[in-house]
């Protein structure tokens, strides 16, 4: 069964239909890309997987469950985190703060050992923030040290890009999406994070889906290649069967000129 079963997903907004009928399955331990021109619902996708918006029709079954319609709060629960296109952070709070919050999903200590401070609170709340030590130390040095009392607001582009994965990692998820991880960073940014990428399933054992504009990030880090166009699925297969695809080659470059008369 896989992780990730989505069939015949639709989601209109006006009179714009941003996901046609779009099939789509990731297996435990996957990575898979996702992509396709600019306005071809790849955001959208993600924000109806992760309880932004409600699905008009279809379903989307995580582990055999549909989650459709349900609250973001409750999708994140159930084993699903997600980073953004646009970076969201908390940009007050420190580091390692960004990433202790993110864990109070899958806390039990509630509002009154909070408030009194009890010894099971106490113990808690340790043990947040060891967890969230560990987790920015999976970005080697970046992280760590001096930066765990910097607030977010300090960081770099590329930085800040690795704290919003690190709190996605801290709610304890088994399907991580990133929205466009590497955009806006440089080659040598792009190649560490690309590596970062592969091990998030290599060395923790995430499922991973990407949506991704750099190709040579696509072609380094999937197992599989879904491409939208216009809400619609228009090519899946291996990185090589894609990228040769005639449908795939239109959508990005548009018809031959032979083709347009």
């Amino acid at each position: 069964m896989a992780l990730l079963q989505i069939n015949n997903l639709r989601k209109q907004f006006g009179g714009i239909t941003a996901l046609d009928g779009v099939d789509f399955r990731i297996d435990e331990g996957e990575i898979v890309s996702v992509i396709g021109p600019n306005g071809a619902g790849k955001t959208s996708f993600f924000n109806v997987i992760s309880g932004m918006f409600a699905p008009d029709d279809g379903e989307i079954l995580f582990d055999g469950t549909n989650i459709g319609g349900w609250h973001p709060n409750q999708i994140t629960r159930s084993g699903i985190a997600r980073t953004f296109q646009n970076v969201r952070l908390f940009p007050n709070m420190t580091v390692l703060e960004n990433i202790m919050v993110a864990q109070h999903c899958r806390t039990n200590e509630g509002m009154i050992p909070a408030i009194f401070r009890t010894k099971a609170f106490k113990q808690e709340e340790k043990e947040i923030e060891e967890r969230a030590k560990d987790i920015l130390g999976f970005f080697g040095s970046r992280l760590v040290g001096y930066r765990f009392d910097q607030p977010a607001f300090v960081l770099s582009y590329a930085n800040r890009r690795r704290l919003e994965i690190a709190r996605a990692m801290a709610t304890q998820p088994r399907l991580l999406l990133l929205d466009e991880p590497v955009a806006g960073m440089n080659p040598r940014e792009t190649a560490e994070l690309t590596g970062l990428i592969s091990r998030l399933r290599d060395d923790l054992g995430f499922t991973v889906v990407v949506i991704e504009h750099d190709m040579k990030v696509v072609r380094d880090v999937s197992d599989r290649v879904v491409v939208l166009d216009h809400g619609v699925k228009i090519a899946e297969g291996a990185y090589e069967e894609v990228s040769r695809n005639d449908d795939v080659i239109e959508a990005y470059l548009g018809r031959p000129a032979e083709d347009t008369a």
